[in-house]
């Protein structure tokens, strides 16, 4: 069933695509390194981490037309724009481009890297 696209609901897929800086494809390629693999929590009886699993969610809301995206597809979206908002306030003192914190935000879809106020020298 279609959503009605409430104003929160269209806050949340803003900030989603506000958030989310890479390219579905990009993302993929992302996710088959092993930086990528080697950070991040995993939940007891997984063998693939949270942000890991979150990042082909995002390849495939990415990947879906804003008329197809479900309720579950939206609190996805706003779990995500949480993590991001969160985690960039938390970035690292000097470069950010060979650092966990980076590639954690890279599996959330977004890579710090792009932002002009983030050290990646």
């Amino acid at each position: 069933m279609p959503l009605d696209w409430t104003d929160d609901q269209q806050e949340t897929y803003d900030a989603f695509h506000d958030a989310v800086n890479m390219a579905p494809k990009e993302l993929e390629e992302w996710l088959g390194t092993d930086d990528s693999q080697s950070v991040g929590m995993t939940r007891e009886g997984e063998s693939e981490a949270v942000g890991h699993q979150s990042g082909d969610r995002i390849v495939e809301v990415k990947r879906t037309k804003k008329d197809d995206l479900t309720e579950d597809d939206l609190d996805h979206m706003q779990t995500v724009v949480g993590y991001v908002h969160r985690h960039l306030a938390q970035g690292p003192d000097g470069s950010a481009r060979d650092t966990p914190w980076r590639y954690s935000l890279m599996n959330w879809g977004h890579d710090p890297c792009k932002d002009d106020d983030v050290d990646c020298s």
